[in-house]
């Protein structure tokens, strides 16, 4: 009797084993021999779809973020998309094992350009009225508050101490609403 063939290795492949290995073992467990092992093949097959683990945790990162920036809500002003974004980010995150701490660590995506990648990151913005640069500023300390504020969140000990004192849903929407609101100080013609 033949054996059926494994399906044939891919990016799509490797990244979702890649997930189903995070929510396992965590991100101290996802390693490229453990990953090589889950899909039935040898470590040096991986290399041929991924240069190494930094590219891998990049593509992984990229399909955290990607939910977050397509869930958010339709926006009248840029700080309400603002604040849509931090509430998906934060959502994102949570759906994955160490998924704010796997963004944290992620190196930055090496096959994009940089300029035509900070354009796409800073379009939902400009066209709610803001330049570039503030943008990408504004959206990087969105991004900066989400990550620490779901560290917090998935550290089993430091949860629940935190909620033994505040209730995390109204306390991250208070500090988002602050730090947004902040922003109107950097904003020209205020």
């Amino acid at each position: 009797m033949a054996r059926s063939a494994a399906p044939a290795l891919d990016r799509d492949r490797l990244v979702g084993a890649a997930f189903a290995l995070l929510e396992e073992e965590g991100l101290e467990g996802l390693s490229m021999r453990r990953l090589a092992a889950r899909l039935g093949v040898q470590a040096p097959a991986l290399y041929w779809h991924i240069a190494d683990k930094g590219e891998l945790l990049g593509l992984m990162a990229q399909d955290i973020y990607a939910p977050a920036y397509a869930g958010v809500p339709h926006a009248a002003h840029w700080r309400d998309w603002l604040r849509g974004f931090g509430h998906a980010l934060r959502a994102t995150f949570a759906t994955h094992r160490d998924g704010a701490r796997l963004c944290a660590s992620a190196p930055a995506p090496r096959d994009r350009d940089v300029a035509d990648h900070a354009a796409r990151i800073a379009a939902p913005l400009a066209a709610l009225g803001l330049d570039q640069g503030r943008a990408l500023a504004f959206v990087a300390s969105v991004i900066s508050f989400a990550l620490g504020w779901a560290s917090f969140e998935a550290n089993g000990p430091m949860h629940d101490y935190l909620d033994e004192m505040l209730d995390f849903d109204e306390s991250f929407d208070i500090g988002l609403k602050a730090l947004v609101s902040g922003f109107a100080d950097a904003c020209p013609g205020r």
